[in-house]
This record gives structure tokens, sequence and C-alpha cells, in this order.
């Protein structure tokens, strides 16, 4: 690993030093170029003119990897890109924002600390991981906040402004997720807290990566700045009064990073129609901003209640319910004219157990009919462009026989530290899913290449 960043030079003249610099940096910058920046046209996403369609995954912990600190581990980040490549992934959503929190599973340490300032280790760490992706021809989906508390997140920033103490279900049995929810919404119309954040998202745009040298906002390996990790809005008080104000965050949000860097893709996060009170019509209205480049959707059958691992009956019903939801999407990102993304869906191993070893016969099922659909929907030239697996364990390994995360572990295994670990985890002994992910991801290939092909003809 360090020999890739800090290659020895005992062996090559002084004079010859300089002009191996220059070689390689200009090699760097040519495949960046070549690269070229993910765009939108009408319903398809492009490359240079030409249709992107991918497999992608959750590694919403490549930064923490790429850091070079006590909790990073920039060995096994090469090793699993290596991996990811591969297998065909080449599109990674990452978490590049978490905010110090005294949360009962807090993730540590964060990007953004409570007296205003940054971890520049962790923001190396990102730079890291970005530089060597690029070398792989992967795009990022970079996060820049959270609903949901595990990354401090939207709450933390009304803790902040607020000077108050976030109300923590997993803490108190007096408090509901509800309660937590509406507090984390209070976020939208918070002054001090949009500026903090705004701040936020205004240095990181902003930053020069130390190994490419390269701004942010100019590095074509960032395909998307994402608002948030499953944004929704308020559940209190009248429905469209709450899609309103969430719908003019979500706007002015997505116009002020257009403003500050108008090269790379910006959207939601947001679940769909679970995560805009149960409405595609408020789905449509919160990707309905011109600032908004395509739509996304997220998927869990287990967390809806669709799929018991108790009960493998309920996989029927299951697809039918997954096929429904994933039509409401293309419907939706049909009637906006923007593409759409399943950028989040996982699922259980047999039985609901968490061991590597474990068999995973009914994610399979489900893993291969989610790709089918998402392959038949390209080929018949809908909306849907693009999918993200949860999520990327590749080697990490829980640390622990419960499976429970305890503070100082640093074995990433793709699962919130709030879940079990390997809960919803493809680790990269799951030969069988990856076989699966393999296949569909250089079919999706294969589609933008032959669609290039037609063009060019």
């Amino acid at each position: 690993m360090k020999k890739q960043l800090q290659p020895t030079y005992k062996k090559v003249k002084k004079s010859a030093l300089p002009f191996i610099l220059v070689l390689t940096f200009f090699v760097f910058y040519s495949s960046c170029e070549a690269q070229g920046f993910v765009k939108v046209s009408h319903t398809n996403f492009v490359i240079n003119k030409n249709p992107y369609y991918y497999v992608g995954t959750n590694f919403w912990y490549g930064a923490y990897l790429g850091a070079d600190a006590a909790y990073g581990n920039r060995l096994r980040l090469i090793k699993e890109l290596d991996q990811l490549q591969k297998t065909g992934v080449k599109n990674l959503r990452i978490a590049t924002a978490s905010e110090e929190s005294d949360f009962a599973y807090p993730l540590n340490p964060p990007f953004q600390y409570k007296d205003g300032h940054y971890n520049e280790k962790l923001l190396q760490g990102l730079d890291f991981l970005l530089f060597e992706m690029a070398k792989r021809d992967m795009h990022a989906v970079l996060i820049l906040n959270n609903y949901w508390e595990w990354t401090g997140g939207m709450s933390e920033y009304v803790s902040w402004a607020m000077g108050q103490n976030i109300p923590d279900p997993t803490k108190s049995a007096n408090v509901s997720w509800d309660d937590f929810m509406n507090y984390s919404a209070s976020f939208y119309q918070l002054k001090d807290a949009q500026n903090t954040y705004r701040k936020f998202i205004s240095m990181l745009v902003n930053r020069v990566n130390v190994y490419t040298k390269k701004p942010y906002k100019k590095d074509p390996a960032i395909m998307t700045w994402e608002l948030a990790n499953e944004p929704r809005p308020s559940k209190q008080g009248a429905a469209g009064e709450s899609m309103a104000i969430f719908s003019k965050w979500v706007d002015e949000t997505a116009s002020f990073i257009h403003a500050i860097d108008p090269n790379h893709l910006v959207t939601t996060g947001s679940e769909g129609y679970m995560g805009t009170l149960n409405s595609w019509a408020y789905t449509r209205q919160a990707h309905q901003s011109k600032f908004i480049d395509y739509v996304t959707i997220h998927l869990w059958p287990k967390n809806w209640g669709w799929y018991k691992a108790v009960d493998p009956a309920t996989m029927e019903a299951t697809k039918i319910n997954t096929l429904e939801y994933i039509n409401g999407g293309i419907k939706t990102a049909r009637e906006l004219n923007k593409p759409l993304v399943l950028e989040e869906f996982g699922f259980v191993r047999d039985g609901d157990k968490y061991e590597p070893e474990t068999t995973v016969a009914a994610r399979d099922e489900f893993y291969q009919f989610v790709f089918q659909l998402v392959q038949d929907s390209i080929k018949a030239k809908s909306t849907l462009a693009g999918v993200n697996f949860w999520g990327w364990g590749g080697e990490g390994r829980a640390m622990h026989a419960n499976h429970q995360w305890m503070i100082g572990d640093t074995s990433y295994v793709g699962d919130p530290y709030s879940e079990p670990q390997g809960l919803n985890s493809i680790y990269n002994t799951d030969s069988s899913t990856l076989k699966i992910i393999s296949t569909y991801a250089k079919e999706l290939e294969k589609l933008s290449s032959h669609t290039n092909q037609k063009r060019n003809r």
C-alpha cells in the first residue's frame, strides 16, 4: 500500500524524478478526462454523450477505510475496490458527512465536530478513496447528510442550533421513533442549522484533493451530490404543509449546490413512496425541482414487513410488492422526464442469520429478481438506469459473537452500527451472490456499449 502512495526512488536518477512525477500525474489526469462527467439527458445518464447504466453498491464506510489512521485500512480498501471492479461494480454510494454526537451508537470519528472544525484525516481518507476510484473508472455518489441517527445527521444539526439534547429512542423507552423523526425533520426550517450544513457542503465541494490536486467540483470520479440519506418530510401537521416545507428545502439546497458546482448531478436520496408520506404524488413533488437531476427510491422488504425469513412463503408477495414499488418509481420519473435509480435495496440471509457461512438461497433469488427487473426495464427504454445494492461488507466481519457493534470496532461490514453487523452484508466469500451481481453488472455494461455502438454507426 505505501509503495503505491510513496514510491521508493532509490534506483532512479535524481534528474529523472521530475519527469516521472509529471508523467504519473499526466496519466492520471488523462484517465480522468477520458472518464468524463456523468450527465443527464432526459431519462438517461450519459458519459461523453454515451448511455451509462450500472449495478453499484453502498459503500458508506469507504472514506473511513481510506483514512491514514488507526480506524482506517488502506490495504483493505484497495483490495475491496479491486474485487468490486472485477465483479463489475463501478458505482459506489458513500457517506461523506458525519457529525459528532451523543447517540448510543455513534459513528466515530466524525467528519464534523461540535465546535465547527472538520476532520482532516478523514477528509484525506475520502481524497484517497476518490483517487483510487478514478484509477478504476468508478463513479461516486456522495451523501451529504442523514435523516437517521447513526451518522449524527439532521438531528445533530438541530441539537447544535437549539442547544438541546436529542430524543434518542435507542437510549430511552420513553422516546419513540416518531419523536426522533419529527425532531430530525425540524432541521429543514432552522436557519442556523442550514447555515452550518451549507458551510460543510461548500467546504467539501471546493475541497482540493491532496492526491490528485484537483478540486472536488472538477473531479469526474464524482457522479452526484446527494442531499441526505433518506430525508423525509415531517409527520406532524398537515401532509401538504409538511411536503411544501420539505420540497422548498430540496429545491433551495440543490440550487445552492449547482450554483457552486455546475459539473455534477444533484439528487435527494429519498426512499420514494415510503419516504414521502406514503404518496407517489409527494415523491414526484420532492423531485420536481429543476435542480434535482434524477429520482431515487429505496427498497427494504424486511423492514417494511413484506418478507419474513421464518416464512419463505412470503417471498412471492415480496416480489409482487417489489414490482409494484419499482413501477411506481418508474412512472414518477417518467412524469418528470428524469432518470430513476434504485439506490438502496437489501435482503437478509436465510433464517435471518448474520454469520458469513450461513446460506443465502432466498437472498440470491431476490437479488436475481431485482436485477432482472432492472435489466428488463433498461431494455424496454424505461426511466430506470441504475441500481445500488446494500451493502458491501467485503472482508469485514462482526467482531463479537452477538454481532453487535461496540465503540472502538473498525470492522466495517456495511451495516449501520445500530443494526446487527452482517444483517444485509455481501461478503467477499458470498460466491453465489457475487456471481449474480457480476452477471448483471456486466450485462448492463454491455447494454451501455451496445447502445454506444448503435449511436456511432
